[in-house]
């Protein structure tokens, strides 16, 4: 008796490269950290913000660089966290926009809902050209296996169904890592700055009361000195933190919207292939 061979898989369509693409962390955090520290010395440290242009003695009245500089040496950390929120909020800004695509999402997904119940999937392929951006990568991944599958005739419906749904999945997993890039570090930023501004401002207090401990009186200059320096560490690790946690609440959601988008158009395509083939 002749043994039948299994049927052959359909040849898998290309899906989009993975792209590396954003800013290295291991080389972007040692530069801003040099660079913190520059702008700290130099800048904020410049004789000009200080009483007889001495950076050792108490900064000018009302002059804000001064008073940052006698934050300590935990200031220089801080404004390296404050510029990796900075750069990589910037970074993330950037490649989520270019991730959108050429035009609205909410436009696009509405097309090719409306191409689709019309069956005219070619011209649903047009516009993911037009649109470009991971949405238009997932979504024309999903229409050319759509085409590729529409023309087999060895596979059951359900197993076209099956092989559908997984090119969606497959595109959309090559897709997120580069939108969710570097977000852990500004997730992470948003903790350890309030833990370093804590760290800042302890050691300003043990200051302030070790000046007042070694005299044994009241020591004005040196309890405010210290005082000074643990609130100006305060002040920046909560700013930081602050922003750090409202711009990942804000990538996050906006990532949230584009794989919504794209999931209800992968259901779609689905939805619309069942119902033509």
């Amino acid at each position: 008796m002749k043994t039948q061979n299994p049927a052959p898989a359909p040849a898998k369509v290309a899906a989009p490269k993975k792209k590396s693409g954003g800013l290295n962390p291991v080389l972007v955090i040692p530069i801003l950290l040099v660079i913190g520290h520059l702008v700290y010395y130099f800048i904020f440290g410049d004789g000009s913000h200080f009483q007889d242009g001495d950076n050792t003695k108490q900064p000018l009245a009302g002059d804000f660089f001064g008073i940052i500089y006698k934050g300590g040496f935990i200031v220089p950390i801080l404004f390296t966290c404050f510029l990796c929120v900075l750069v990589f909020s910037i970074e993330r800004f950037i490649t989520i926009g270019r991730a959108n695509g050429s035009g609205s999402v909410d436009d696009f997904v509405v097309k090719v809902k409306s191409l689709l119940d019309k069956n005219e999937v070619e011209a649903a392929i047009r516009e993911c050209d037009k649109q470009k951006g991971s949405i238009g990568n997932v979504v024309k991944t999903a229409l050319l296996k759509y085409q590729q599958l529409a023309t087999d005739n060895e596979l059951t419906k359900e197993q076209k169904l099956a092989a559908l749904s997984k090119e969606v999945e497959e595109a959309t997993t090559l897709e997120l890592p580069m939108l969710e890039k570097n977000l852990v570090i500004i997730a992470t930023l948003a903790s350890v700055s309030t833990l370093i501004a804590l760290l800042g401002t302890v050691l300003g207090m043990i200051r302030a009361f070790s000046a007042m401990g070694a005299t044994g009186q009241p020591d004005t200059a040196a309890l405010s000195t210290g005082i000074s320096e643990a609130l100006v560490n305060t002040a920046v690790g909560i700013g930081t933190a602050a922003i750090a946690t409202m711009m990942y609440a804000y990538f996050t959601s906006r990532i949230d919207a584009l794989t919504y988008n794209i999931d209800e158009i992968g259901l779609s395509i689905q939805q619309n292939f069942a119902a033509h083939y």
